[in-house]
């Protein structure tokens, strides 16, 4: 069979979307057919977190396989395979053949259309049969595989599970499922007891220009100014636009007020999906695409499942060969993590800076945040507006209007006590559930006017030494009220 002719042709059952995605990837990696690239490291993360509760499901898995054909592995999310487990000397044998073996990275681009591999490029369960593998040497075997997500809700890595060709596929599949996510709810256990941010659904919303309109009369603060800039002008020569920045910096806040200042009457926000919901989350946004006064920001694209990265990149490679061309926006975290498949489709990169590198902009945007929740001007004492400047504000933009709206629930006048424990506590590991109450208990005392350390001490039942050791051990600092 010729590449192409499963890229291209009318799908026989099973040859899905993604599958044809895959091996487009793996050709333009330069793989052929009969070639796996090993790309072996001398050593793995057995340290880990995933390795440990990972390890601990698959062996119980292993347990109740015994005497099965099944090669079980953990994989990074690089697809550096972490571990594998069987008892079948047979198949670890074949396995060490095509180097599928700890210390190896298994990726799309060292083996092309594999389990793990798509997996991985998907964020999705994924199962390659037989000939469905890119590479001819990894024809006799069907691999399973499913993502494994972390306490923060990343992919932290894969669970794999390869057996002969000729085993049942669909039993492979849900042990893979099961493993992946055993494995994440340990994780959970084990880690800082947060639970995962829920699974996106790909909203598409049209964003308002209320709702989008920057501080200091709808014009840019001082650090969006340059962004905003380049986008607009971008916009005006009808070029597509990549905004790329940390989470929460206002990506598309920004890229939508500069569109509004073309009159644009229009601007619709897709966000990314989850894995199963892509075929649909196309439907409802594509047909705006090129629409006279409509601008289609794509967000998180390098948050996309793999294929769907090939599919929109498509999209877009159609609207550009058609007269009616509408600039279209995607953002990502970086300019690294364009997908290769959209850089070329993208005119101009502009990058958002993180709110952390503005200071100057902390307090415009409160105000605005402050006014935009209750409707009229809300004030804030001086330390409170030192506590805001100061925090590094790890969740940028999005974080400052949480804590800003917030505390302007509470009050009229925004002191240190109506903020966030959050914000008068420096960088650290993350805490547990028990430990951020104790940490939010304290900054409630110490941000009390006219309390003490000693005063909040005594309110809480410690000892002085007790609490300043808690008060370094929470990274928190409370600022001056009279300085």
């Amino acid at each position: 069979m010729h590449r192409d002719d499963f890229a291209l042709s009318s799908d026989p059952p099973g040859r899905t979307p993604r599958l044809r995605a895959s091996w487009r990837r793996s050709e333009r990696y330069g793989l052929a057919d009969d070639e796996i690239r090993p790309v072996f490291t001398g050593s793995v993360d057995t340290e880990s977190l995933l390795y440990e509760c990972g390890s601990e499901v698959l062996r119980g898995l292993q347990r109740t396989l015994a005497n099965e054909p099944v090669s079980m592995m953990i994989t990074d999310p690089d697809g550096l395979v972490l571990s594998r487990l069987s008892e079948d000397a047979t198949i670890n044998r074949s396995l060490d053949r095509v180097h599928l073996a700890p210390g190896f990275y298994f990726a799309e681009r060292n083996a092309g259309t594999n389990g793990l591999g798509l997996a991985l490029a998907d964020r999705a369960p994924s199962l390659v049969r037989a000939d469905e593998h890119y590479c001819t040497g990894l024809r006799g075997y069907t691999c399973a595989a499913a993502p494994v997500v972390d306490p923060s809700g990343d992919v932290a890595g894969s669970v794999n599970l390869t057996t002969w060709s000729d085993s049942a596929p669909e039993l492979l599949m849900a042990l893979a499922q099961s493993a992946a996510a055993n494995t994440s709810a340990l994780m959970l256990a084990r880690g800082a007891g947060r639970a995962a941010p829920p699974t996106p659904h790909g909203e598409v919303f049209r964003v308002y220009a209320d709702r989008s309109r920057a501080p200091e009369e709808g014009l840019p603060t001082s650090g969006w100014r340059s962004a905003f800039t380049e986008a607009y002008t971008a916009f005006r020569r009808g070029l597509a636009v990549a905004m790329v920045g940390e989470p929460g910096t206002g990506k598309t806040a920004l890229a939508s007020l500069a569109r509004r200042e073309l009159r644009r009457e229009r601007v619709l926000s897709a966000r990314p999906p989850a894995p199963d919901d892509v075929e649909s989350w196309f439907e409802l946004w594509v047909p705006e695409l090129g629409k006279d006064s409509t601008c289609v920001i794509v967000s998180g694209v390098d948050e996309l499942p793999a294929w769907a990265t090939t599919e929109l990149a498509q999209v877009f490679t159609r609207v550009r060969a058609t007269d009616d061309l509408q600039p279209y926006v995607v953002t990502a975290g970086s300019a690294d993590t364009l997908p290769a498949e959209l850089r070329e489709l993208i005119d101009v990169v502009v990058e958002v800076p993180a709110l952390r590198f503005r200071p100057a902009d902390v307090m415009p945007l409160a105000r605005h945040f402050a006014h935009q929740a209750r409707g009229r001007e809300i004030a804030f004492t001086p330390a409170a507006a030192r506590a805001l400047v100061a925090f590094d504000w790890p969740g940028n933009v999005r974080s400052l209007r949480r804590v800003v709206r917030d505390a302007a629930a509470r009050t009229d006048r925004v002191d240190l006590h109506h903020l966030a424990p959050e914000v008068f506590t420096g960088p650290g590991h993350p805490l547990t559930r028990l430990q951020s109450v104790e940490r939010d208990e304290i900054v409630r005392c110490l941000t009390e006017p006219g309390t003490t350390v000693t005063d909040a001490a005594e309110q809480l039942g410690l000892g002085r030494a007790t609490i300043y050791r808690k008060i370094r051990q929470y990274r928190i600092t409370v600022p001056d009220r009279t300085s």
